[in-house]
Parts: structure tokens; C-alpha cells; sequence
């Protein structure tokens, strides 16, 4: 579903992802770890079209992205929940799900079916974005996401600062919607979450990749995973 290929970014004169290969295919779930500054972030930016890549292949079912703008990355099918949530603290939930939902043509998620999948969002459906919590704000953000009707879902850091209970309930909709169909890249720091959800994870160090590991044996053995990320001694390059 989604196909990196050789994919190099940065910001000014300097390169932060250096001829990246990455794969998501469709119902799995791809979670990329490294240390601060590794590229994370820059790297789902280049893939929701934030970030003009400086060469490379960036492809979502065979379609080309490399170099569009965000908005037309998004009418193809990838959805970003960025760091930090940005939900708008004046608008209730409800409000929320009415314009992504609007904006959107049809498709298999509505308003209804999200809030099916997060119970607690429908509890608090009448609650302003700035009323909410960091893991209800965070369970907005992803239902937000999901009403655009992605194909690709890019999950930037997304249990940063979120009580236990929601870092469990991230970790099962990643699953879950791996499930449904969607290809999920998760970028994050951390390697429980990674090894807790992912199909395959990857490790970037200072904007390359250096180690892919299956998900399935890390959750037996999770060393190798932290090796990896041991190996990781260079100064941060961006993220």
C-alpha cells in the first residue's frame, strides 16, 4: 500500500532522511523507533506531503506522491495525527466529527462508527477540545483522522504524554485498524509500543535505517530491538 523508495528530506541545506526504503503494506501495522532527533517526525511529514522530499519515491497503491502538496496527498488516501493532537479548543467533539466528516467523500467511516470505536469520545461528544483530556484529545485527533476515509494512517509519536490506559487503547486501535484494512506507519520512541503492536519495526539512527526487525518474535524477545537502538550513538540530525 504505502512504498518508500530511496526517499531523501531535510530542512535548509541539511538532510535529515538519507535514501530511505520503507514498505507498509495494506492491514499491518510498520512502527519506526529511534532516539530523539533520529527523523521521525520528518518522516511522516515527507509522507503526507509537509515536507518536499529531495529524492526518492513515495508511492500509496502505485500511485506517485513524491513532491504534491498535502492536500492532494490526502485526497489520496493518508492521513496524518500529528504530534501534539492540534484539536481546536473551541469546538465541542461533535463539531469535530461534523467538519472532517464533511470534508470528506463517502466512505466507510462516519461519525457514528468512530464513536462506536471510542466509547469515551461519545460520552463526552458535547465537551470542547480544550475540556478534554490528552488521551481523549488524542482519541479525537485519530477519530478525525479516520473520517477522512484513509487508506494510510500516520501516527506521529502518538501515546507522547498519555496516561497508561490511553497508551493501551492507542495500541489496540492500531491493531484494530490494521485490521480493517488500513496500512498504519506509528513513529515513536518508545519500543514497548512497537513491539507491543507492530507486524515490522524499524530503526532509524540519524536519518537511516539501521535495523528491521519482525514484530511477532520481538514479542517473545524484544533484545534485539534493544540492541539496535543501543547501536545508536551519533548526535540527532532533526526530527
Amino acid at each position: 500500500m504505502l512504498e518508500l523508495d530511496a526517499v531523501s528530506a531535510g530542512y535548509g541545506g541539511g538532510t535529515v532522511l538519507h535514501a530511505l526504503d520503507l514498505t507498509v503494506p495494506a492491514g499491518s501495522v510498520h512502527a519506526v523507533v529511534g532516539h530523539n532527533g533520529a527523523g521521525k517526525t520528518t518522516l511522516v511529514h515527507t509522507v503526507a506531503g509537509l515536507l518536499r522530499p529531495r529524492a526518492g519515491s513515495i508511492r500509496v497503491a502505485g500511485t506517485e506522491l513524491a513532491g504534491r502538496p498535502a492536500h492532494r496527498v490526502a485526497r489520496a488516501g493518508v492521513a496524518l495525527v500529528p504530534q501534539g493532537r492540534r484539536v481546536f479548543a473551541s469546538l465541542t467533539v461533535a463539531e469535530h466529527l461534523r467538519l472532517a466528516h464533511r470534508a470528506k467523500a463517502a466512505g466507510p467511516w462516519t461519525p457514528e462508527r468512530v464513536l462506536a470505536l471510542m466509547p469515551r469520545l461519545a460520552e463526552r461528544r458535547g465537551h470542547r477540545g480544550g475540556q478534554l483530556s490528552g488521551g481523549e484529545q488524542q482519541m479525537l485527533a485519530l477519530a478525525r483522522a479516520l473520517l477522512t476515509g484513509p487508506r494510510v494512517l500516520l501516527l506521529d509519536e502518538p501515546t507522547e504524554g498519555l496516561a497508561p490506559v490511553y497508551v493501551r487503547r492507542v495500541r489496540e486501535l492500531a491493531g484494530l485498524l490494521a485490521q480493517e484494512g488500513l496500512a498504519v506507519l506509528l513513529v515513536s520512541p518508545s519500543p514497548a509500543l512497537a513491539v507491543d503492536c507492530a507486524d515490522t519495526v524499524t530503526v532509524l539512527t540519524s536519518g537511516r535505517i539501521t535495523a528491521r526487525l519482525a514484530g511477532t518474535p520481538l514479542r517473545t524477545d524484544p533484545e534485539p530491538l534493544h540492541t539496535a537502538l543501543s547501536l545508536d550513538t551519533a548526535g540527532p540530525t532533526g526530527d
